[in-house]
Parts: C-alpha cells; structure tokens; sequence
C-alpha cells in the first residue's frame, strides 16, 4: 500500500531549490486532506488513491529544483483551472460524488487560498530560474490509469495507452520544437527491464493547467513538459508499488535530462526541418512563383 501519507498538518508542498534549467512538480503525488474537510469527504483513502498520482514526487529528483505537492487533488486540484480546482460536480472526478454535502463557502475558499499560493510559489521559482539561465523547462509528472474496467479485467488498449503521453497541447509547438523531440525520442531508446519505452505525443493527454499557465505566464523563456507514465509500475486498485519498475521509468527520465538541456543551450530551438537558407528560400520561392502561373486543375481538400 502507498506509504507516503503526510500528515494533514504539514505543509502543502516541499519545494527544493537548485541550481540548472530544470524544474520538476509533482501536483497530484499528495494524499494528505486538511483536517477541518476531510469530515466532509464522502470518498474513502483507497478511493481517493486510486485517482492521485502516488510515488511521483520521487521522480521530481531528476531536476534540480522540485516541487512536490503533498496535499491530494481532492483537497484543491492544482492541474485544473481555478474555477474547477475544487471537484464541486461528479463529472468534474470520474463520475465520483467527492463530498457528503456542499462545502461551506469558507472551506472552498481556503482551499482555493491553496491553489493561488501554490501558483505564487512556481511564479517566482521560475522566474529566478528564467534570470539566472535565460529559458527553463518544467517537468510536469503525472501517471494515469489504464485498467479502469477492474482489476481482473484486461487492460485498456495499449494503442491508445501509451507507456508515457508527452502533453504539448497549450505549448507554442514550433518554437519548443528540439526540446519535445529530443524528449520523445530520448525516452523512447530507453531500455526498461529489457523492452523500449512506448513513448507518443498528446495521444491520451494534452496537459493541464499547469503547463497551460507556464506558457501563457512565460511564453518565450519557459517550456512545460506534461509528463504521463501509465501506472504499469504499479496496482492502481491497490497503490502496491512494483519497486523494479518504477526505478527504470526514474532511470529513463534521468537520461532524458541531458538532451533537454543540451537542446535548451542550443540558439535556436525550432525545428530544424522547417529552417533553410536563405538561398534556398529563394530559389523555392522563385519555383512556386512559376508554378503558380501554370493553369492546373483544381483540388479537393484533404
């Protein structure tokens, strides 16, 4: 069983500071509910579990900077827009009735505290990183579930269940360019326990709010990587944790560090394919131009 419970009395987050590009959060690793909610929780732990992402935190150790929330998603949902942080309505969780009864105003309103707070503090770590090495990446690391049918039931369809969904779907793709190939490809050479990663761009998960903010806060100086590790290193019915898997899926993310920041040092980091010279684009330029005054059939849309 998932052994890394805080104590409710503790701090929302840990929050490291190191040196280098790279910082890693952990929004949904935390289980621990402040004590004047949980009464009103209508979710058991094991439940509750089931929909967080335990053990993530420990993966944060592949950056230098980390920050590891420790408070779980049914508290205040960090990776989701402010208006929806708090699980108010079943559709928003999986279908699941969270609360006993409506919470008082109160109580929201300092779980949303949370949820401003928290942005406050990756605000700022950021933006020390931004001045001291120009441009940053954020590793944000998630793990989903795959066997939601049951325990006993097969698994979802390997097709469209990656072993870890890289989320660029609130990015400036072309300008990120290098660093989500790199990431991509890095991951994908990854040995684990004898088998390649499967490793596939916004297949099941395009990133939330978190990477969302990054982008629109810091949309030339900050690249947000969402990271989603499909639970095979783990019973997600039971957060019985398979320790040999889960250190190779650590291990594979530790290698992609170095080509992250290598291709972070680079001057440019667009795609490499769409740059020519400019000799080059003048000559395409001039061959378009002909053909363009040729008389051709027109053509459907694909």
């Amino acid at each position: 069983m998932y052994s890394e419970m805080s104590d409710p009395r503790e701090a929302p987050w840990r929050f490291t500071v190191g040196d280098g590009p790279l910082i890693a959060v952990a929004v949904h690793n935390g289980h621990a509910i402040r004590q004047d909610i949980a009464e009103f929780l209508a979710l058991s732990p094991r439940d509750r579990l089931r929909e967080e992402d335990p053990y993530t935190g420990r993966w944060t150790t592949i950056a230098p900077s980390r920050l590891v929330v420790e408070r779980s998603r049914f508290e205040v949902d960090l990776n989701r827009p402010r208006e929806k942080a708090v699980y108010l309505d079943p559709v928003d969780a999986w279908g699941l009735s969270v609360w006993k009864e409506p919470l008082p105003p109160a109580m929201l309103a300092k779980s949303l505290a949370t949820y401003d707070r928290f942005y406050r503090t990756l605000d700022r770590a950021i933006r020390r990183l931004i001045r001291r090495h120009g441009r940053v990446v954020v590793l944000d690391l998630h793990s989903y579930n795959y066997r939601r049918a049951g325990p006993d039931m097969p698994p979802e369809d390997p097709a469209a269940n990656p072993d870890i969904n890289i989320g660029t779907g609130t990015m400036d793709r072309p300008r990120w360019a290098r660093i989500v190939d790199r990431a991509v490809a890095d991951l994908g050479e990854c040995d684990v326990l004898g088998r390649k990663l499967d490793v596939r761009e916004n297949v099941r998960f395009f990133g939330g709010q978190v990477p969302r903010w990054v982008h629109e806060t810091f949309p030339g100086s900050a690249c947000a990587l969402a990271v989603e590790v499909k639970k095979f290193f783990m019973d997600e019915w039971t957060g019985e944790l398979d320790e040999l898997q889960f250190a190779a899926v650590g291990q594979a993310l530790a290698a992609m560090v170095p080509g992250l920041i290598e291709e972070l040092n680079r001057s440019d980091l667009s795609d490499h394919k769409q740059r020519r010279s400019p000799v080059r684009r003048a000559g395409r330029s001039r061959r378009r131009a002909a053909r363009a005054q040729q008389t051709r059939p027109p053509q459907s849309s694909g």
